[in-house]
């Protein structure tokens, strides 16, 4: 039987945490088919991002248009584009695909390295967000891409109406930056919408590829078949767990562990 199929339209880490690698390796963990597009290609390791070649925008719509004419997709994932160019190319593609899309508006990697262009801005907000079943944005990129700061959990539904003004059917703000519990804000910006999600705060600063993991646990799910709210949660538990079982690698901040179900 051929299980669901996922898209992950995102940037190669080399060190193997982030990006392409950690939405694949998500994506075996719960039970689809990874697949994808690759729009770059990282000189990257523990200690950071060294280098970044972006692929045309032509090499790109060829890889997507070979995977879902042919192959079919239940769900696309997009991480790291990088320049305007390549942010209207993807939203033209997912826009005319039926399939759910989970959007992290990737701006910079958990070294602080730029994965964004400030060109790019705008095309993310008006093509890419409206092409969103989900956005998951952390607090940095709302700054980003809504000037609203927040600071304390008070702010994260303030900071969830003006992402959802762009269009994305749904957005999760990410509050993993904010002291105490992680605590993230799932909204449609209706009251019956309005989903916290609350997990204890391990101490561990091995968390290189979470917002990766998380969009592709997301993506998962949906493909699965499971509402966005079901597998929101579900997305929200499995990356608790690989945070809390991340590891060292190299000499800087390590990767959360993708396989920590098999090894529990």
């Amino acid at each position: 039987m051929t299980p669901p199929r996922v898209l992950t339209v995102a940037g190669s880490d080399s060190g193997g945490g982030a990006g392409i690698q950690a939405d694949l390796k998500t994506m075996l963990a719960l039970g689809v088919h990874g697949m994808s597009v690759l729009t770059a290609v990282t000189a990257q390791n523990s200690l950071g991002v060294q280098g970044v070649w972006e692929l045309p925008a032509e090499a790109v719509r060829a890889q997507y248009r070979s995977v879902v004419d042919d192959i079919g997709v239940q769900a696309v994932k997009t991480g790291m584009l990088g320049s305007a160019e390549l942010v209207e190319t993807v939203a033209e593609l997912i826009a005319g695909t039926d399939a759910p899309a989970v959007v992290d508006p990737v701006g910079v990697s958990k070294h602080g390295d730029a994965l964004l262009a400030d060109s790019a801005l705008d095309a993310v907000r008006t093509r890419l967000l409206p092409a969103a079943t989900v956005a998951t944005p952390n607090l940095d990129e709302v700054r980003q891409l809504t000037g609203v700061q927040v600071e304390s959990e008070d702010d994260l539904r303030r900071a969830a109406d003006a992402v959802l003004a762009y269009g994305p059917r749904w957005v999760l703000v990410k509050g993993g930056h904010l002291a105490g519990d992680a605590v993230d804000l799932l909204t449609d910006g209706t009251a019956a919408g309005e989903h916290w999600l609350r997990a204890p705060r391990h101490d561990n600063r091995h968390t290189h590829g979470t917002g990766c993991t998380l969009a592709s646990a997301i993506a998962s799910g949906l493909a699965r078949g499971l509402t966005v709210p079901t597998a929101v949660a579900a997305a929200k538990e499995y990356v608790t767990g690989a945070i809390a079982s991340g590891f060292a690698l190299g000499t800087g901040i390590g990767p959360v562990d993708h396989g920590w179900r098999f090894r529990t």
